[in-house]
């Protein structure tokens, strides 16, 4: 059987405003786990469009496509093309979950949720000539999955070829996160066993790895069993956690001690009752502040997260924003504008309300304002985004921010690390155009390498004394009645 399965470009990644860095960091595992299933002489390919040229011309007998919310108008595109040239067409992932219907539309089936469950039962609908239109998963489980076919990801298109996912999900529940609606009718976090992740992370070449789960630390048993698991190997790795885990005693340094050097982490509102809105309850009463101390002084890099047009956000949130990022040394900023994902809360709750604008996919990318905000109009939001980004990244913040650290190696660290991402755009450009891009990791190797800003002491807990004498230092409002210190939050799966 002739397989071909893609990954469409997101709309973004295609617009004049495209960053190719931005889209060659690492391979996204959906497709490559799923391919795991096929039977040995299966003729696979799999062609991610963010890095290689999607061709057409060929007549494969399954395609099978997964779709993003920005990517769904291609992603349909390329359904059509295929199904009108009699290949069997099966679409999953976020958007397909979302609105199975509207998908539907352009498959032969369609996949709804992680497929651990279903794509094995599709397979075997399919051989016996009786595959059904839908498969819904129930059954959520990492035990036993084969091994990742990564001979088919070309390795040399991405910075960071290593990529792993060891757990799928996120163990909280916030109304913005496109996750709840994607793993609706079962478990919504989950894990490998330890040995298979460790067995996982021993088959990768090389030094540097890269975790795509939403929440490495989610469960602190798991993520204590496999950072001790993992000491000894030698590896350099980035992830995403929240300010619980940063806080936790023990894990962090557990954690650097393995080779954690760069950890994504939201710094999503500075607003108490935005929080509470978002059903973001896991980071109230934090002092975000010592979290962001602790990670630099571990010598860990902070990729921050940042989300405008909450209803409690107004015009003066972008600046006040920004000033605290470069203020607190935070290496790499990305900014959002709140975006209402169908299947999720907070789409639910605009939607009755009559603030969704429209319901087209390709601009729901957090770069638009699809809905009305509360405090101010949305082309105050777009604006004000944009100019969060420039004035994150102009050569006076990144200096700023590299004399906030405690030693002059953090400072020389975070401005090689913060101005090679941003400003040495057609430097990049011309690397990923010539297909050298992987030649550029080992220089990223050594800015990640780095060193802590003081000894960390593993044993030592954050007593819960000290945090609170930390937060009384900390202003508690300003005229818009937000908290100048925002919180933090984190945001694969086999369909994702």
């Amino acid at each position: 059987m002739k397989v071909k399965m893609i990954l469409p470009a997101l709309t973004e990644a295609k617009s004049p405003l495209f960053r190719p860095i931005k889209y060659s960091l690492f391979p996204r595992l959906g497709l490559a786990t799923l391919a795991a299933y096929l039977d040995p002489d299966d003729d696979v390919t799999l062609t991610d469009e963010h890095v290689e040229t999607l061709k057409l011309d060929d007549e494969p007998d399954l395609v099978v496509i997964q779709v993003y919310i920005t990517s769904a108008y291609r992603s349909y595109l390329i359904a059509d093309h295929y199904r009108e040239k009699g290949a069997f067409v099966v679409l999953g992932g976020l958007h397909v979950t979302s609105l199975p219907d509207e998908a539907s539309a352009h498959a032969d089936a369609i996949f709804l949720g992680p497929g651990e469950d279903t794509w094995p039962e599709f397979l075997r609908d399919f051989r016996y000539g009786r595959p059904k239109k839908r498969y819904q998963s129930k059954t959520r489980s990492l035990h036993g999955i084969p091994k990742i076919r990564r001979d088919l990801i070309k390795r040399r298109l991405y910075l960071v070829p290593n990529s792993i996912v060891v757990s799928r999900g996120c163990p909280h529940v916030c109304d913005f996160c496109y996750k709840e609606a994607f793993f609706a009718g079962g478990k919504s976090f989950y894990t490998q066993t330890v040995d298979d992740a460790l067995a996982e992370i021993d088959r990768l070449p090389g030094r540097h790895l890269y975790f795509l789960d939403d929440h490495l630390f989610g469960n602190a048993r798991f993520a204590d069993a496999l950072f001790e698991g993992m000491r000894g190997m030698h590896r350099l790795w980035q992830a995403a956690g929240t300010v619980n885990s940063v806080l936790a005693p023990k894990l962090l340094e557990k954690a650097v001690a393995c080779g954690l050097r760069s950890l994504f982490v939201g710094f999503e509102t500075t607003n108490e009752a935005n929080l509470k809105e978002q059903r973001k309850y896991q980071n109230l009463r934090r002092d975000y502040g010592a979290a962001v101390r602790r990670l630099h002084d571990n010598g860990v890099m902070i990729n921050g997260s940042f989300v405008f047009g909450m209803d409690e956000d107004d015009a003066t949130v972008f600046d006040r924003t920004v000033e605290w990022a470069v203020g607190q040394g935070i290496e790499t900023a990305t900014f959002h504008i709140l975006t209402p994902y169908p299947g999720t809360g907070l789409h639910a709750r605009m939607r009755d309300s009559g603030r969704i604008l429209h319901d087209r996919w390709d601009v729901y990318d957090t770069r638009h304002c699809v809905y009305r905000p509360a405090r101010m109009d949305g082309a105050t939001l777009e604006a004000g985004y944009w100019r969060a980004y420039r004035k994150f990244y102009t050569w006076g913040s990144i200096l700023r921010g590299a004399r906030a650290k405690r030693n002059w190696r953090s400072g020389v660290r975070h401005f090689a690390y913060a101005s090679a991402w941003k400003k040495f755009e057609p430097m990049w450009d011309a690397i990923i155009r010539t297909k050298r891009v992987a030649h550029m990791l080992p220089i990223l190797e050594k800015i990640l390498e780095g060193t802590k800003e003081k000894p960390s002491v593993i044993d030592r807990p954050i007593p819960v004394s000290d945090e609170t004498q930390l937060s009384k230092r900390i202003p508690t409002s300003n005229k818009a009645g937000e908290t100048q210190v925002p919180p933090m939050f984190a945001g694969a799966d086999l369909f994702d």
